[in-house]
């Protein structure tokens, strides 16, 4: 059984019941944070039942658990995991100046300002080396926000949005979603027929329904 996989049983079990809110259960979850990030797992349940346990006894409280798990729930956008985290974090650490980077990128992400994310990105090298495939992981919710907003895209942009890939990348994450190459250097997102269809829609109202309406009226 991979680590990650073991570990997941181990604080799911840790996790029911009153046990949630042990708080000697505090540095499993901390090693389990660390085994996600370095493994590319993902635990959204431990993650917030980590968080809360830091709101009940404060004094524990690690910021550096606090950022991996911020970090590891952008990659899972555009679920909204992050947000549900930040929510359970206190005034004062959301005055942290890592956590406030952390928020600068989702917000850039949110936004879609692609381009600008990969440019600061770089300035981040301290808090993401940490986080297995992170970049990877952003690019899948580059793609996904990409499939859902263009049918046709210049190859140069797409290769732009996900942070000036080299030819060979792009190809890579082409192939994954299906895309193909045209003319004139555009990339074929999806057909418009492919993401809209017409659907009839037809209403039934029987007499019962509209009875009492009809002797209101008269």
């Amino acid at each position: 059984m991979e680590p990650t996989e073991a570990k997941r049983q181990t604080v799911a079990s840790m996790l029911r019941g009153i046990e949630r809110y042990n708080p000697e259960n505090i540095h499993t979850l901390e090693q389990y944070v660390e085994l996600q990030s370095r493994e590319n797992g993902y635990d959204l349940e431990a993650n917030l039942a980590l968080l809360k346990l830091y709101q009940f006894t404060p004094g524990t409280y690690q910021s550096n658990i606090a950022c991996q798990i911020l970090l590891k729930a952008l990659t899972n956008l555009p679920h909204t995991d992050f947000v549900l985290c930040k929510c359970l974090l206190g005034q004062d650490q959301m005055e942290d100046v890592n956590i406030k980077r952390i928020m600068y990128l989702h917000d850039l992400l949110e936004m879609c300002q692609f381009q600008t994310f990969w440019t600061e990105k770089h300035k981040y090298s301290d808090l993401l080396s940490g986080i297995k495939d992170f970049s990877d992981s952003i690019r899948k919710y580059v793609c996904h926000v990409t499939a859902i907003t263009y049918q046709n895209i210049e190859k140069h942009v797409l290769q732009q949005l996900l942070g000036n890939i080299d030819e060979n990348a792009l190809q890579g994450w082409m192939n994954k979603y299906g895309w193909k190459e045209i003319e004139d250097g555009l990339v074929s997102i999806a057909s418009q027929e492919d993401t809209v269809k017409t659907k009839n829609i037809t209403e039934k109202i029987d007499f019962d329904s509209v009875a009492g309406i009809m002797a209101a009226c008269r």
